[in-house]
Formats: C-alpha cells, structure tokens, sequence
C-alpha cells in the first residue's frame, strides 16, 4: 500500500525507495508512476495486462508484441520473460521507466516479452519475490501447447528460444531462477530456457572484492539493503544473494546454455558481475558465457535515457543475443 500522508511517524526509511511508518503503511518515494497498456506510438509495440497470475494476489504480467505481429499469421518469436528492478522494493511493469524500456526493446529484438510483476519487501519479504516470478514462468509455460489462456503466447511463442532476463534485483531473479530450473518439475518438457541476460545484476557478499572497499558510503548501504528485503535469511552470503559463496551452489547447474552480464564501469555492483562471470566460465558449466561492460557509466543508465548512445549499444547487444539463431530475423 502506498501512502502519501507525513502524520504518522517514521518507522525507518531506505531513501531514495521509502519510508515505512509505525502504523505499517510503506510509502515508496520513486518509479511509482502507471502507464495503461497500450500501442505505443513511436515503436508499435502493443501491450496488455494480465492479472490473477496468483489468485489474489497483486502478481501480473504485461505481455509485449513487434507491431508486424498483430497482422501476421501464427509467427513464432523468442520468448523473453523480463524481471524488473527497483532493489526489490519499487517499481513494476507499469511504471514508465519499465514500460518505455520494454516498447523499445520488443521493437528492437523482436521477441514475444512477458514483463512480471512480483510482490515486494518490506511489505513481502523475500523470498516472496521468487516465488511468484517462478509462477510467472511456469504460467508462461502453460502455454506450451498452444492451449494457453492468452492467444499472444499460444500463438506466437517459440518455446525451444526462452530466456530470462531483467536488471538488478531482476537479474538476481532470473540468475536464480535459471539455477533452479534444473530441479524435476520446473517446467514442462517442451520448455527449454536458452539463455539468461544479466544486466547490472544485484549479487552482494559479505567480504569486499575489487573497488568495494574504496567506496565506503555505497558499501555501507548496500551491505543494510539484503537483511531489510530478505530478514529471514539476512546473511550477506545467502546463496541468493551471493551466488559464488562458498556454500553457493555450483553454476555449472545453470539449466541454459548461454549467459550474456552485462555490467558498467561505474557500478559498485561491477566487480561482482565479473566475478560471476570468471567463476560461471571455470565452474564447467557447459554453456557459453559473455560479457559486456559499458565505459563511463553507471547502474542501470539505459533506463534513464534510452536513445543515448551507449543505451543503443547494450539494447542491440541484447538483440543479438536473443537472435543468434538467425531464423527469426
């Protein structure tokens, strides 16, 4: 529940996300804007919403189809299940940063995208937010057969070329659902997860790595951030959290065959991206592994101007990376 009113009293706050007061009410202060499902007007891209994903609850997708794909008959595309980010706290598929994202990515890579909406901390604590992402999945996957509740999918979705792919707290989702994804019962035969695009991925620990250490301030604050939207499970070396822990299970259980990190030069989050990537490529997981990091920039810069050069860039990359089978383009 949002709230707006400065009367009750602060129990804590986790700027620039929110505040929670004393009464429980969560006021989150950024990306809470709404924008309807529509055509968009500058790419084609049509869109739509699709709620009682898990019956009542505030769990949705927006799917996402090319603007040819309204009039064409039963092509298939990739599919690309998208997980926002927002520290797992705010924003959603609605909000404009996400739904201009996702219009501009759709037209550019030209894949069918379902776009999910998960339940967030403080008011849902992890590990809510993968539990209802995992349903999300295995919703879209109900579509395999053609015999889906939604036409778009039934009719338009490739489900041999699935991937996962989100930012942030969006990669850390599509991460550790891709290393669950293994487990018997996941999905159903038919439904194969093809890669896996981790873009500035939210991955923490406990000891500092590489330029960590140099920048205390956002070190500190990161290092609050895990136990407030996981305090069941706070240690900053959680498997989930941590994917290269010690006790972490080993990525060579990554259930695709490809993973392409993408990371900036001036996130803090930027060393662990490598290091999960140089950990991935010597696990002998047998997958190809890539990455990317964009020179002079910082986390998740694409979101905040699309048409910049380097946003160009890494949406082409990603492009790519969903097409590199040829027959779709």
């Amino acid at each position: 529940m949002e709230a707006s009113s400065n009367m009750e009293e602060v129990l804590y706050e986790f700027l620039p996300y929110g505040r929670v007061y004393k009464n429980g009410i969560v006021e989150r202060l950024i990306d809470t804007d709404s924008i309807p499902a529509l055509t968009d007007i500058e790419t084609g891209v049509s869109s739509k919403d699709v709620s009682n994903i898990i019956p009542d609850s505030e769990v949705y997708v927006r799917l996402y189809l090319p603007n040819d794909l309204i009039v064409s008959a039963a092509k298939k595309l990739p599919v690309l299940v998208y997980f926002h980010g927002g520290a797992f706290i705010i924003a959603t598929p609605s909000c404009s940063k996400y739904h201009n994202y996702l219009n501009a990515l759709v037209a550019e890579a030209q894949v069918v995208a379902v776009s999910v909406h998960y339940r967030r901390p403080p008011e849902h604590p992890l590990p809510i937010a993968y539990e209802d992402s995992l349903a999300a999945l295995q919703w879209v996957a109900s579509h395999q057969n053609g015999n889906g509740p939604e036409a778009w999918l039934n009719d338009h979705a490739d489900f041999d070329h699935v991937f996962l792919a989100g930012d942030s707290a969006g990669a850390n989702i599509a991460h550790n659902l891709a290393l669950s994804a293994g487990n018997v019962d996941f999905l159903p035969p038919g439904v194969n997860i093809l890669g896996i695009a981790l873009i500035h991925p939210y991955f923490w620990g406990s000891e500092a790595i590489g330029s960590e250490s140099l920048e205390k301030e956002k070190k500190d604050y990161l290092d609050k951030l895990w136990p407030l939207v996981c305090p069941s499970d706070p240690d900053r070396d959680h498997p989930w959290i941590n994917p290269v822990a010690e006790d972490a299970p080993s990525l060579a259980g990554l259930n695709c065959k490809r993973v392409l990190v993408c990371v900036a030069e001036k996130d803090i989050l930027k060393d662990r991206g490598w290091l999960y990537y140089q950990i991935l490529s010597k696990s002998g997981w047998l997958g190809v592994a890539e990455i990317q990091e964009t020179e002079g920039e910082a986390h998740c810069f694409h979101l905040s101007d699309l048409k910049c050069e380097n946003a160009t860039n890494l949406m082409r990359r990603l492009a790519g990376f969903f097409n590199r089978d040829k027959p779709y383009l």
